[in-house]
């Protein structure tokens, strides 16, 4: 599903105007709405914020993402901040797509705009689930990063610090502020789904966090690891990952329902959509099925799907294991399980250095292991062997396909 990216704005806590991107599928009506509040002094246009948009659009939920007063494109004054007021902005963002008719069903934190999004929760009817990326359990879990500025900032009432390579004012208030917050009692009142995304070698915020909030909450709750994630979750995988599971997470608690089609209809067009022009990276839309293909790092891509040689690969093999499961079943033969292993010598990126060349006599050659498990005699595993060369795509392979192509409108 296409995601359109808009430009929007609304009024914060403070009547300053927040700027914001609203990310929405191109075509119809989303299902449902969510609002993702980005990390201490970062914004709305980090990578995992953009990576979790475009996920969540191709299952049909708007997000909108938005800068905290003071910070990216909002206007406002930062040192005039703290958690209580980030909240208040939070809820601000929900009264503005509730006055559109879009009221939040999902809230997305990320570190302590995690936190910020369970408290926000508890003041918001319409949110049916809540998840937080490497949240603080405690808001006041921020204050390590100001080091030996905290008793400048008690003795002066402010001080100027560097965080993120970024000098920012932060005052008095704001250390009374997230000293002073409830959090355990935000979190065991919320009442909401809670799905906590944690690395366990976070290095900002630690894993110790992510236990207190989940023995603090109540069910439903569930934890995801994110491995060896950093805070920031910089790498492109790492985020890619984060989105997943929140998308796939969500859609049971938002009630998201696949368009279906009928029962008699062929199979239709599989389409295949840029989703990153500097690189490789395809999603691929079939019916209501998705799927996405790339190219390895070292050929220029990100490696965040298969090639299209191991797409290829994978129809093969899939086909095969059908085959050879639909005969077992009709000659009532004990298969406990199939497995096929396809390998295949070329690369994509590389042939298509030369795909101007069309009289190349290279011969693909795809080789496969096929792992039967049962009682199986030895006649019967001959028998599934031969078999499996009667796949309908070992077939299509094999015979001299015609490819036909032209330009749409």
């Amino acid at each position: 599903m296409r995601m359109v990216s808009e430009k929007e704005q609304f009024p914060g806590h403070s009547g300053s105007v927040l700027a914001a991107r609203f990310d929405r599928p191109a075509a119809g009506e989303p299902q449902a709405v969510a609002i993702f509040a980005h990390c201490f002094t970062c914004s709305k246009d980090i990578l995992a914020a953009r990576r979790i948009s475009e996920r969540l659009v191709e299952r049909g939920v708007a997000v909108l993402r938005f800068d905290f007063t003071g910070l990216g494109h909002s206007q406002g004054e930062f040192a005039n901040t703290h958690f209580t007021s980030n909240v208040d902005d939070l809820v601000a963002a929900a009264a503005f797509l509730e006055q559109r008719g879009q009221a939040p069903a999902l809230l997305i934190g990320h570190s302590l705009g995690g936190a910020a999004v369970i408290a926000a929760a508890t003041r918001l009817p319409s949110v049916r689930a809540v998840a937080t990326i490497g949240a603080p359990s405690d808001p006041a879990h921020v204050l390590h990063n100001f080091g030996s500025c905290l008793n400048t900032i008690e003795r002066q009432g402010e001080a100027q610090l560097t965080l993120a390579g970024r000098p920012f004012t932060i005052r008095r208030s704001f250390l009374e502020d997230v000293k002073a917050q409830q959090q355990r009692q935000s979190i065991m009142s919320l009442g909401r789904a809670l799905l906590i995304l944690h690395a366990p070698r976070d290095e900002v915020v630690g894993i110790d966090n992510a236990t207190e909030i989940f023995t603090a909450a109540r069910h439903p709750r569930s934890f995801v690891s994110l491995d060896d994630a950093d805070h920031l979750l910089t790498r492109a995988e790492d985020a890619e990952y984060a989105a997943e599971v929140i998308a796939s997470w969500s859609s049971r608690y938002l009630g998201l329902v696949a368009p279906t089609p009928p029962p008699d209809a062929p199979e239709g067009i599989t389409r295949v959509l840029e989703a990153d022009p500097e690189g490789f990276r395809q999603d691929i839309v079939s019916g209501v099925h998705y799927l996405r293909a790339d190219e390895p790092e070292s050929f220029g891509g990100t490696n965040l799907g298969l090639t299209p040689y191991q797409l290829l690969a994978a129809a093969l093999g899939a086909c095969t294991s059908m085959t050879v499961r639909s005969y077992a079943r009709r000659k009532k033969m004990p298969l406990v399980d199939v497995a096929v292993d396809v390998s295949h010598g070329r690369v994509h990126a590389e042939d298509c250095q030369d795909c101007s060349n069309h009289e190349s006599k290279q011969i693909d050659r795809f080789e496969r292991v096929l792992h039967l498990t049962g009682g199986l005699s030895a006649e019967q595993r001959d028998a599934l062997l031969a078999i499996a060369d009667r796949c309908p795509v070992h077939r299509t392979l094999e015979a001299n396909a015609q490819v036909v192509t032209r330009l749409g409108d």
